[in-house]
């Protein structure tokens, strides 16, 4: 078991640095261009670098072929409508809308925002792959709740982990943590190939030449959800997403970049191996 933890991890990270090295020459790469917070000129290149490698280990460590398609479905679908967000959210129409409600605001205005895709990609993502993992429940209802939870549980850790990457590495370090624990025992694969793929793109996400964009951290929020949903029945699944759920309301009331850097502990981990700013 712990030899397949190991490939898994090895292929995450295999894939990763290869998908990225590839898209990085690519004729239209200037296109994921970005300035960062200090001001550097770095690429989104490492969000579909990081779908690619994190849902590729995280297939090849399933328990089954059900829940290697959930991963593949979570980890492609919630990566590709992120990328899609990351380049037409870009165009300065759709650069004012944040947040769900300035995206519904816009529906019902006529408007079909890329954010407005994205989030109907990753739920529909999440429903699929939560359907493809079942439950261990027989009854209609029952497996109905499961499916439900498990839905919301692999969608809302996409936009949780999404909305932590604010600052160089800050979501790649939270994906440590939640998904280490969930990579032990049997059953890890999945957060194995995922950690795979993190591990190997977070120097240079640290180092400010790559960023993860709504590609990467939706992918690796979308897969860290899975590997949660496959470890767990209704009741775990319910408290994984009420504790989802206070995340996501408290973002719209509290800035997490504030509340780290407020708290001496979380700032420490928070920048720990990253690029001085002066640097």
């Amino acid at each position: 078991m712990a030899t397949g933890v190991l490939r898994s991890f090895g292929v995450g990270a295999s894939v990763a640095r290869g998908a990225l090295a590839w898209i990085r020459r690519d004729p239209h790469a200037s296109a994921l261009e970005r300035t960062n917070f200090h001001g550097r000129t770095v690429t989104l290149a490492g969000g579909p670098a990081l779908a690619l490698g994190a849902s590729a280990g995280a297939a090849l460590g399933a328990r089954d072929v059900r829940t290697s398609a959930a991963a593949i479905t979570a980890g492609v679908v919630s990566g590709a409508v992120g990328l899609y967000d990351d380049v037409a959210g870009n165009r300065p129409e759709q650069k004012a809308l944040k947040g769900f409600a300035g995206h519904l605001g816009a529906l019902r205005e006529g408007q079909v925002t890329s954010g407005l895709v994205k989030i109907a990609g990753v739920g529909a993502a999440g429903l699929v792959a939560s359907a493809l993992i079942g439950s261990r429940r027989t009854g209609f209802l029952g497996r109905t709740t499961d499916v439900l939870l498990g839905a919301g549980v692999i969608a809302g850790m996409a936009n949780v982990v999404n909305l932590l990457d604010l600052r160089p590495g800050r979501a790649i370090k939270a994906g440590v943590a939640i998904g280490a624990p969930l990579a032990l025992g049997r059953g890890g694969g999945v957060a194995a190939g995922t950690l795979g793929a993190s591990a190997a793109l977070l120097p240079d996400d640290l180092g400010e030449e790559i960023m993860l964009g709504d590609a990467g951290a939706n992918s690796l929020g979308a897969l860290l959800g899975v590997a949660l949903v496959t470890r767990t029945g209704t009741a775990g699944r319910f408290l994984a997403l009420a504790g989802l759920a206070a995340l996501t309301a408290a973002s719209e009331k509290v800035s997490f970049t504030k509340v780290i850097n407020d708290t001496p502990w979380l700032r420490h981990v928070d920048e720990l191996g990253r690029r001085p700013p002066s640097a």
